[in-house]
């Protein structure tokens, strides 16, 4: 395992939210026109670099997610009280 993949498993948290969690960063990575497998082909700190903002922006997708959920529920919870 090189430092590239090491900086992809870090980023990836065990749970539930695994898979969307790797589908951002595919979807961000893929936004700027590279995909997973291409970070073995550049130089090690760009690598890592790109990885770093792909899970930060994989966390704030998420949290996004959640935040959601949490409203979604608080409203029709809400509701069933009128």
């Amino acid at each position: 395992m090189d430092a590239r993949t090491e900086e992809f498993e870090k980023c990836l948290s065990e749970g539930p939210q695994t898979a969307l969690e790797k589908r951002y960063i595919k979807e961000y990575l893929q936004g700027k026109g590279y995909a997973l497998q291409d970070l073995a082909q550049l130089p090690e700190e760009n690598a890592k670099q790109l990885m770093r903002e792909a899970c930060a922006y994989a966390s704030l997708k998420l949290a996004e997610v959640e935040s959601r959920a949490r409203f979604k529920q608080k409203i029709h919870g809400s509701a069933q009280n009128w």
